[in-house]
């Protein structure tokens, strides 16, 4: 069952890779704060609309939560950003490879110490020599730009 998982888990990735490109184009025609702007209001009003409709109703926990847990929210904003600027310089592949390369590493090392309440699944060989080869993609791919 937990293939469904990575299989969803997919389904975002492509998502994300169709919002990289959109996200710049927007950016490049109203300004890249405006388009991650823009972005985020419109995730926005989609995600009132489903919160209202399918919600659990816990909104008022968020008051318990630890204040770290709202940095998401700032993280995704800088990403998006980042994103919006980065695309039209060198491609929605590179830029998203880059990105999960990013992710990469760093969900490596939250997994390797367990943090995040996440499972501890510490690094080895076959993990490393899974983010080698994503290197080695992120490399042969930002390469076959400056060939075109």
């Amino acid at each position: 069952m937990k293939w469904l998982y990575i299989l969803l888990s997919l389904v975002g990735g492509m998502l994300a890779g169709l919002q990289a490109p959109i996200n710049g184009s927007l950016g490049k025609k109203i300004g890249s704060l405006e388009g991650a702007f823009t972005s985020f209001f419109v995730g926005t009003l989609f995600l009132t609309f489903v919160a209202l409709f399918f919600g659990k109703g816990q909104l008022v926990q968020l008051l318990q939560v630890p204040k770290w847990n709202l940095l998401g929210g700032l993280l995704g904003a800088v990403f998006v950003t980042i994103t919006i600027i980065s695309v039209p310089k060198v491609g929605a592949a590179a830029a998203i490879l880059a990105a999960i390369v990013g992710q990469l590493v760093i969900s490596m090392v939250i997994d390797h110490f367990g943090l995040f309440g996440v499972p501890k699944i510490p690094m080895n060989m076959n993990r490393l020599f899974g983010l080698l080869f994503m290197l080695a993609a992120l490399f042969f791919i930002y390469r076959g730009n400056a060939a075109s």
